[in-house]
């Protein structure tokens, strides 16, 4: 039986996906909360609370933190193995697991507490 090793790997065409996906959905949520700030003349906790309040603030920013969350993992991955090679230090291999080990458990960790925060409102 044969394995396609490169279904089991990474995919470069992917990860620029959803790079590209997430970056434009981040941007999009930079311009709506700028966008609030700019037409908001003073912000309040009461206002504050009212925008986040409302469905679709919540959807949309639950899609946000995760996006963050996906561009954060892929672009660590890509910086640690452009850079943390045999080249540059031993135990690469090791170096770069526990790398993405703390990325992972910290993205998680965002995406959970902004759950927690946005859906407490």
């Amino acid at each position: 039986m044969d394995v396609n090793q490169a279904a089991i790997k990474r995919n470069g065409i992917q990860d620029f996906i959803s790079l590209r996906g997430t970056g434009l959905i981040l941007a999009a949520y930079a311009l709506c909360i700028m966008g609030f700030f700019l037409t908001t003349e003073q912000v309040t906790h009461d206002i504050w609370k009212a925008v986040f309040s409302g469905l679709p603030m919540k959807i949309f920013t639950m899609l946000a933190l995760c996006c963050v969350s996906v561009h954060a993992r892929i672009g660590m991955w890509q910086v640690a193995t452009d850079y943390i090679t045999d080249n540059v230090m031993n135990n690469s291999a090791r170096i770069r697991a526990v790398l993405s080990f703390v990325v992972n458990i910290l993205s998680f960790a965002y995406v959970a507490t902004g759950l927690f925060v946005l859906w407490g409102v």
